[in-house]
């Protein structure tokens, strides 16, 4: 079932046409002017939108320092290692599972003794109750105390129902940004993530020279060049070459 759409408005606004009224009848009654009215109604809503347009960058900068916009661009197994250098970052005792076979289970993660199987979800959309259902199942496979699904987007209600009952910890978009930020605050905009699957390989394309990345297609797992489209070169991999990148980050 698909998240139901907010229909209430933006409560900025909502508040600022509030007390606009309120003051222009305010001001209206006192001086018995209708232009004195008109123009507090026109201060008030002015001041509103310069307020809402810095909150607005504000959050755009904060988007742009985190690389966001970046993980957005990335293919599941690049957001499974991001997110496995990620919680290393964070302290953790850090393992991205295998690509096929892994029982739900994208990444285990361990801190204090504390267990968490997670599953990760670099999607285009809201994720749904599969991912909960998955990752709670998997906790008791890899005897963990927790399970989290982790995702560059949000969750439908009833993932977020079913996650409640369970114990599930949802991570979503703006958590992800909040973790990412912590990682490295200092990053500035349009600098990229912090680390992507580029950085996990040693092998390089032999046509432009940039790093090769572990890729998933229709035929299963193949090397490709990192600045695709630019470069479309592409080569075999083995089983090997991905389980190298599963415990690079240990």
């Amino acid at each position: 079932m698909a998240r139901r759409r907010n229909r209430s408005g933006d409560p900025l606004v909502e508040f600022v046409a509030a007390v606009s009224v309120l003051m222009a009848i305010v001001i209206f009654l006192a001086t018995e002017s209708l232009p004195a009215a008109i123009v507090t109604f026109g201060l008030i809503v002015g001041l509103a939108i310069a307020l809402r347009l810095h909150l607005n960058y504000r959050y755009d900068q904060k988007l742009m320092r985190s690389g966001i916009h970046d993980i957005d661009k990335m293919d599941g197994r690049q957001f499974e290692l991001y997110l496995g250098l990620l919680f290393k970052a964070l302290g953790y005792k850090t393992e991205v599972t295998r690509f096929t076979g892994d029982f739900g289970a994208d990444l285990v993660i361990e801190k204090d003794g504390v267990r968490t199987v997670v599953q990760a979800k670099c999607y285009s959309k809201n994720v749904g109750i599969e991912a909960v259902q998955q990752i709670y199942a998997a906790k008791a496979h890899y005897g963990a105390t927790n399970a989290m699904v982790i995702t560059n987007r949000g969750f439908t209600e009833a993932a977020e129902e079913l996650a409640k009952s369970n114990g599930v910890i949802l991570i979503g978009r703006e958590k992800l940004i909040d973790m990412m930020l912590t990682m490295n605050p200092a990053q500035k905009p349009d600098t990229g993530v912090v680390m992507t699957e580029n950085e996990m390989t040693d092998k390089t394309c032999p046509r432009c020279g940039n790093k090769l990345v572990l890729r998933k297609g229709p035929k299963g797992e193949f090397l490709g060049c990192s600045s695709f489209p630019k470069c479309r070169f592409t080569m075999k991999t083995s089983s090997k070459i991905d389980a190298s990148f599963s415990t690079r980050v240990q």
